[in-house]
């Protein structure tokens, strides 16, 4: 897809996405056949449901046909949300990644797998988990310091919350 194209979607739909109390975190075009395929991702702090999902599928598709922002040609509209494994690209995925497993890939080389505790304007407060029995340790990366930062998805973690209130 064009820069043009993906600045005339995003100027077209991110101020719909939004009226329905969500975030548009992306937008893609992709040829399949003759056909084109529309993904639209949307998120907000406490996640997008299938209802809302739905809202928003509804609101864009209604848009889109009153325009000719996709031409001509047959298209399909994909929304949806993104993810488990999502890379964290802006303040507000790392804000939503609080309390979740996430492997960074530093500016000084390697690669960090961390919890992340705490998030400010300047980095991350984070828990290193600890190997062979040994306690989790705390680190602090700074923004600048992350090359990469992606959700790690985590089949048996125990709930600290539901633990703690039992």
């Amino acid at each position: 897809m064009s820069t043009t194209q993906s600045e005339r979607l995003r100027g077209l739909l991110e101020p719909l996405v939004t009226s329905q109390g969500l975030d548009l975190e992306e937008i893609e075009v992709d040829s399949v056949g003759r056909k084109r395929v529309l993904r639209v991702v949307v998120d907000s702090d406490t996640g997008a449901d299938l209802d809302q999902i739905a809202d928003v599928s509804r609101v864009l598709s209604a848009k889109l046909d009153e325009t000719d922002a996709m031409g001509e040609g047959e298209y399909t509209l994909e929304v949806g949300t993104p993810g488990a494994e999502r890379l964290l690209t802006e303040h507000r995925h790392y804000v939503r990644a609080t309390e979740r497993l996430v492997k960074f890939q530093l500016a000084e080389g390697g690669e960090l797998v961390a919890r992340i505790l705490k998030v400010d304007d300047e980095g991350v407060d984070t828990e290193v988990p600890g190997v062979n029995g040994r306690r989790a340790t705390a680190r602090r990366i700074a923004f600048d310091d992350i090359v990469r930062a992606r959700v790690q998805v985590e089949f048996s973690r125990k709930d600290n919350k539901k633990e703690e209130e039992a």
